[in-house]
């Protein structure tokens, strides 16, 4: 079950927004608010998985609500303005909806919280690892892969694309579950989107790192993976002053 909360200051819009919540089994709607400020009235022991959030509200608006949480809980917007979309997501929200919002539209907004949510809480049953490797869901199937067969993983805001050599994967899973899960001595972080297997980097110049992929035909074909400054530090620790052969 999710616990929600709807905050907008328009009365009808709380009322019409709650009907949705209702009509959905796994949603429990736990009150609505006329701004972000008074979401603070809630016990600190009631937990909030989801918020409804308009944006144009008095007292605060809900991108500064966003700015102001570094950790708030999964989050769908709902506004009438479309403008805000580009900074809603880089705020990493989970959907963005705009009045009058459908229900069949509020519907897969809600199944997209849903599946992060399970997720989230229960990341055993969708990254099992299993010997040499784990599963993920992959649209409607599970999708076996091999730690061995990784090449790098690219963050995509609520979901990652596994890229092998066998294909790209995509699945709903963060980058910090997954750098939880994989092992640091096999795997290293060289940008806030990127994690590369160690061993299939085969250079690194500038500010890249280097891997090279078999295509279909047997043919390798290089990829250039970046490395930001918060991590070229470390990459060239664990990746080359390690194994480096000097005078």
């Amino acid at each position: 079950m999710i616990n929600c909360v709807i905050i907008d200051d328009e009365p009808l819009a709380r009322e019409g927004i709650a009907r949705y919540v209702n009509d959905i089994d796994y949603l429990n709607l736990i009150d609505t608010f006329e701004n972000p400020v008074a979401l603070s009235s809630l016990s600190d022991s009631t937990k909030v998985d989801l918020i409804f959030l308009d944006i144009h509200m008095p007292k605060m608006n809900g991108i500064d609500f966003l700015k102001i949480n570094s950790k708030p809980p999964m989050v769908i917007i709902t506004t009438a303005f479309p403008g805000y979309a580009l900074e809603g997501f880089q705020l990493n929200v989970m959907d963005y909806l705009l009045k009058p919002i459908t229900f069949d539209r509020f519907y897969k907004a809600t199944n997209k919280a849903r599946d992060y949510h399970q997720l989230k809480n229960k990341p055993e049953k969708q990254l099992e690892t299993r010997e040499n490797y784990f599963f993920i869901k992959c649209e409607n199937k599970y999708e076996k892969i091999y730690f061995d067969d990784i090449l790098y993983i690219q963050g995509m805001q609520n979901y990652v694309m596994i890229y092998t050599n066998k294909g790209k994967y995509l699945t709903l899973l963060s980058m910090k579950s997954l750098e939880e899960n994989l092992d640091s001595t096999k795997y290293i972080r060289t940008h806030k989107s990127y994690i590369v297997s160690i061993e299939k980097i085969t250079a690194i110049e500038g500010n890249q790192a280097i891997i090279q992929q078999e295509n279909l035909k047997n043919h390798h074909q290089n990829i250039r993976i970046p490395i930001s400054r918060n991590y070229r530090d470390l990459v060239l620790e664990k990746v080359v002053n390690e194994r480096l052969w000097r005078k």
